[in-house]
């Protein structure tokens, strides 16, 4: 690959944004991209659940001299637009965003990086490329190719995996449609410390860096960066349909062929030390690290956790 133009390493990624479609209407996702745009090695990283694609900027600014880096705001967080209807606000309508997203990029390889939720739709993304295969009718010389498909490579999980902990998705669910209003930015900034002890420690700027891209400010007050009514579909997924969803997702893990490195925060009340080891049991391709005095998510700002994900990430190309 050539050498990466000086004006691509920039400390502010661009941003852009991919026109999609839900059941009820037409919606912009933004995406902030890192590192060449002609390179079509490309590493998508995807947020958690309130989060927005700025999550990365670390990681990103790591490995843009190697990959295409791009970090969408899933639709209603950040940049990108609220849906008309929050009853989308769901895995499978991220998903197809998601393959809009990867149309427009039109990858030689695509690595996924997926922060909790983010690791959630790379499952999801994979269970419908599996399924997908297996029910299509055939279509002999007259159907495309079959190597003709997404040209998905290693995949990060970070703190999650198919199997959720009621735990630690109650505990998300009791913030995640809370409105609320700070007179400061500091104020915002403690806010999020209450909320992501299991973030680790930061110092004073990755706090703020962790706040600056989820609070906003509007008429004097700052505000949550997200739509409220994300809480709305969640209210809805009660123990059925949770149990449905493993499944699929158990599926999409399974069909994974490419080795998978699943990240582990020590305390996590997410993705347990029994679920990690499940993990690892169900497909002999996947790795596990956990890294201590951390608990739901590894937020891939410390050296050592940027580190871990780049070695792996950049394993097969020092091999060859």
């Amino acid at each position: 690959m050539s050498e990466v133009p000086v004006s691509y390493q920039a400390d502010i990624p661009r941003l852009d944004y991919v026109m999609c479609a839900s059941p009820a209407g037409m919606h912009r996702m933004a995406y902030w991209e890192w590192g060449d745009p002609h390179n079509d090695k490309v590493l998508l990283c995807v947020h958690g659940l309130t989060r927005t694609g700025r999550d990365f900027d670390v990681l990103a600014a790591r490995l843009a001299g190697e990959y295409r880096v791009v970090c969408p705001d899933i639709v209603g967080r950040g940049r990108s637009d609220w849906l008309i209807d929050p009853a989308h606000y769901v895995i499978p309508q991220y998903v197809a965003d998601i393959l809009t997203l990867v149309a427009r990029l039109n990858p030689r390889r695509l690595d996924w990086v997926g922060t909790s939720m983010g690791g959630l739709i790379g499952l999801g993304l994979v269970a419908g490329l599996a399924s997908s295969a297996a029910l299509r009718p055939p279509r002999g010389p007259f159907g495309l190719d079959a190597s003709h498909t997404l040209p998905l490579g290693r995949m990060v999980l970070n703190d999650i995996g198919p199997n959720l902990s009621d735990r630690g998705l109650n505990r998300i669910a009791e913030y995640v449609g809370k409105p609320e209003t700070f007179d400061s930015f500091e104020q915002a900034v403690e806010y999020v410390k209450s909320v992501s002890e299991g973030f680790g420690p930061h110092d004073d700027e990755g706090w703020q860096a962790l706040t600056r891209h989820v609070f906003n400010q509007q008429d004097g007050k700052w505000v949550k960066h997200y739509d409220l009514r994300i809480a709305a579909a969640i209210a809805k997924q009660d123990a059925t349909v949770l149990k449905g969803a493993e499944a699929v997702l158990w599926a999409g893990f399974e069909s994974l062929r490419e080795p998978v490195l699943v990240l582990r925060g020590e305390t996590s009340d997410l993705l347990t030390e029994q679920g990690l080891r499940e993990m690892q049991q169900r497909n002999v391709l996947a790795h596990g690290i956990t890294f201590s005095g951390v608990g739901h998510a590894p937020t891939l700002r410390s050296n050592d956790q940027v580190e871990a994900v780049a070695a792996f990430l950049l394993e097969e190309q020092a091999t060859r």
